[in-house]
């Protein structure tokens, strides 16, 4: 072999070689975020937002990826061992099972971020068809025999499990005893035909399939739903109704598994930004910054509200006593069936 050709291979192998030993370093990170079936939109539009922010400020590229579907459904999938970097839920339980099934985030997780860790909220109302011919105004019309009402199941949906307490809460907070209440809630799922896994399965059967007089969904649905189907629906926003509020946790045993721990805190704590709170607003979710929501007020009414905390006594109580196994929500089906 000749010098030259010596030369040239020796130059090729330590080309490759260094390409080799400089690769781990070079691989992109990523992150998988694993959140709630009418998520995505706003999730898609943040995640580019915050890849575009982290290169800016600190020159690492993130691959951010997304995986949504029932709240429940996609808790127990994380649960169960699925490698989320970080949960965005629309309540606290979806959470909290993160701590109670595997130990895989502390108990006070909600404790460090602001709101409770919820950077951004929405409200339950009711979607009705155009010109509202059932004259659907409140949750007490949803009880009325002949009318039919499109809810995502409360066992499987955080949509679900809060159109179920903004109906019962409201009567509540109307004065009304607890157990003409629970007869609201029990006439209401008894008007229900179909119970979807999700909220965005619960639109489809309602928008597409054209089943049923009304939809209850989340504030921040809305927009889109009128967006994809068409202006042939109309929205009530009950006298009263609950304050869904969505929180958000770093899932702590997966990202020091995987290393990710400094990119996903600052992927959720970029939640709070303006620029974030921007993407939310945009997006139809109530921000909690002052300044953004002075901004996109037209956009989010003035209504009545409560809380789970408020009225049931946080999401623990609420789970354990409407929700669980056997629980008042199935006492209420197993009735409603018999109807």
């Amino acid at each position: 072999m000749t010098p030259t050709r010596r030369t040239l291979l020796t130059t090729c192998l330590s080309a490759c070689l260094g390409a080799l030993l400089l690769a781990p370093a070079q691989a992109q990170t990523t992150l998988l975020n694993v959140s709630y079936d009418v998520s995505r939109e706003f999730y898609k539009d943040y995640n580019a937002v915050f890849a575009a922010h982290w290169k800016k400020t600190t020159g690492e590229a993130l691959t951010l990826n997304q995986s949504h579907g029932g709240s429940s459904r996609q808790a127990r999938s994380v649960a169960e061992g699925l490698e989320a970097d970080v949960i965005t839920m629309n309540q606290a339980n979806d959470i909290d099972i993160l701590h109670d099934r595997g130990g895989l985030i502390p108990a006070d997780w909600a404790k460090r971020l602001p709101d409770n860790s919820a950077p951004t909220t929405s409200i339950s109302v009711i979607l009705v068809r155009k010109g509202n011919p059932k004259a659907i105004r409140d949750w007490s019309d949803l009880g009325r025999p002949g009318i039919s009402v499109i809810v995502p199941n409360p066992k499987t949906s955080g949509n679900g499990r809060y159109t179920y307490l903004a109906a019962w809460g409201a009567a509540l907070q109307a004065g009304v005893s607890p157990a003409a209440a629970q007869a609201l809630v029990e006439r209401i799922f008894a008007n229900v035909p179909v119970l979807d896994g999700g909220g965005r399965g619960a639109t489809t059967t309602f928008a597409q399939r054209n089943l049923g007089d009304a939809l209850v969904t989340f504030e921040s649905e809305v927009p889109l739903i009128q967006r994809e189907f068409g202006g042939d629906f109309e929205v009530v926003i009950p006298s009263r109704t609950i304050l869904a509020e969505n929180p958000v946790a770093v899932v702590d045993k997966v990202v020091d598994k995987r290393g990710t721990r400094k990119q996903a805190e600052a992927y959720l704590k970029h939640l709070w930004s303006e620029e974030g709170q921007e993407v939310a607003a945009r997006h139809h979710l109530r921000p909690r910054s002052p300044k953004v929501l002075a901004r996109y007020a037209k956009d989010f009414p003035k209504v009545s509200t409560f809380t789970v905390d408020q009225v049931f006594g946080g999401w623990k109580k609420a789970q354990a006593e409407h929700f669980n196994d056997g629980a008042l929500y199935d006492q209420i089906i197993a009735r409603a069936k018999k109807r």
